[in-house]
């Protein structure tokens, strides 16, 4: 058996993982976009033939995990795509939207390569692909053990806990008689997010594919993260009367927003402003996330049978339509603006930016991971000048960073992850989704916690296991 990666090696979008078994079987562990500048040639190459792929087993519905299922299709795949429950209803709404952005971001991606001499690139997928890709899906739930091939392997999904329906993926291969327990982490979340269950203990592995996004960090205590959230409002929104924009991811992280704000209201604590969610997708996937408690933790069930609704309260706003949107920009009465996408490199937040950085009476809110060559990157790291759209532009507005949101775990979150294992059976681990310096520093954390071995495999690179 073997493992090539082809995403998310030594870098955090891309995730793409292909276990070629003996007999020849090709499973694809997830199927993502590269995000960021200078990413569009690696979208376009897959590096293996995708008519080739038997099965395609995916984690979560984050575009960098999912967002190439759609080209895997256009371009010859025709096998299943087993996911969660979860995962499948918010990919129909994701790739939607992802292929909406392909063909509205293409032509000025082309306009742009055509100034510098470079060949035009032809679109990623369009509608009907995605369309196909979701013919294809095959959902299964957690804890259920699913036999593919004949029997030739079987896979069980555990919650990750990262974002509704999240999984990781422990797969079990009989090569001649012998069984190879391989372990895919997916993204690992955090023991106590504000929405959903706790991380799932998974079987014992021989070998572990883990994600190192944090890998050298450990997040911030937040002792009261809505009271935090509570004092940049009141700055920005009362005392300099200006806006919050929130860039979020449209699934989980917006919804945890709205969470936390619902709690404020309803203690009388949120001053009486206008929140307006301006995002289409992130206005769907609340949707999706009402109809699947069964991923909500203890307390926030709790919480919905006391309030109602957890994501609903006066003054707060869905907004789906571009001419409601504009208008949000053209107020200038304070208010929170919460828009897709989290890294701030696509949708409506990148207008909202763009509109507000210059002025000093705003606040821009990072409240997640951020790739550095991202907006939302330059923005965390104190950036004074960015540019939107071609153009370059001075940070004048605040930029505050809420670390007490981030969906992935930290280094200790994960070695606690990892805790269900015997570590001294695992015959390797290979970091994956994660920057190299960061996954140095993890995997030196991992040896200390008993693993014998620690790969850091580079793009492309093919392991025999």
């Amino acid at each position: 058996m073997t493992i090539q990666f082809y995403g998310a090696a030594r870098s955090v979008t891309g995730s793409k993982h292909l276990v070629t078994t003996k007999r020849g079987t090709k499973i694809l562990l997830d199927c993502g976009l590269f995000q960021g500048i200078n990413t569009d040639e690696l979208n376009q190459k897959f590096g293996f033939k995708p008519q080739e792929i038997d099965f395609l087993i995916l984690s979560h519905a984050h575009i960098d995990h999912s967002g190439l299922i759609p080209r895997l299709v256009r371009q010859g795949f025709t096998g299943p795509i087993f996911c969660t429950p979860a995962t499948a209803d918010l990919c129909r709404i994701m790739l939607s939207d992802s292929a909406h952005i392909q063909e509205k971001d293409l032509k000025r991606v082309n306009e742009r390569r055509l100034r510098r001499g470079d060949a035009a690139l032809e679109i990623l997928y369009e509608a009907k692909d995605v369309e196909q890709a979701l013919k294809q899906f095959h959902p299964v739930p957690y804890n259920a053990p699913y036999a593919i091939n004949d029997g030739e392997a079987t896979f069980e999904f555990t919650d990750t806990a990262h974002i509704l329906g999240s999984a990781a993926i422990s797969l079990q291969i009989d090569e001649e008689g012998t069984k190879k327990r391989l372990f895919f982490s997916g993204d690992i979340g955090r023991p106590n997010d504000k929405i959903l269950r706790m991380p799932q203990a998974f079987p014992q592995a021989d070998y572990i594919i883990c994600e190192s996004t944090y890998g050298d960090k450990l997040h911030e205590p937040e002792p009261d993260m809505k009271a935090h959230l509570l004092r940049i409002v009141r700055e920005t929104c009362v005392e300099r009367r200006g806006k919050l924009i929130i860039p979020a991811f449209a699934v989980d992280r917006t919804q945890e927003l709205i969470f936390a704000l619902d709690q404020l209201e309803s203690a009388n604590q949120l001053p009486r402003i206008e929140v307006f969610i301006d995002s289409p997708l992130a206005v769907s996937a609340t949707d999706v996330m009402k109809r699947h408690e069964e991923c909500f933790n203890p307390d926030l069930l709790t919480y919905i049978k006391k309030d109602g609704d957890a994501f609903a309260f006066p003054n707060l706003h869905y907004i789906s339509s571009l001419e409601e949107s504009k208008a949000i920009n053209e107020r200038d009465e304070p208010c929170i603006i919460i828009s897709a996408s989290g890294m701030a490199e696509a949708g409506r937040i990148k207008h909202h930016i763009k509109n507000n950085i210059e002025d000093s009476r705003n606040t821009i809110l990072i409240v997640g991971y951020c790739s550095p060559e991202t907006l939302g990157g330059a923005l965390k790291r104190g950036d004074k000048q960015v540019r939107i759209f071609g153009d370059e532009f001075t940070v004048r507005a605040e930029v505050e960073v809420m670390d007490s949101f981030s969906a992935h775990a930290d280094y200790a979150e994960m070695i606690s992850f990892l805790a269900c294992q015997n570590a001294e059976e695992v015959k390797n681990v290979f970091l994956v989704h994660g920057e190299f310096d960061r996954q140095t520093i993890f995997k030196d954390k991992l040896s200390k916690a008993g693993f014998p071995k620690i790969t850091i495999p580079s793009l492309y690179e093919k392991v025999n296991l």
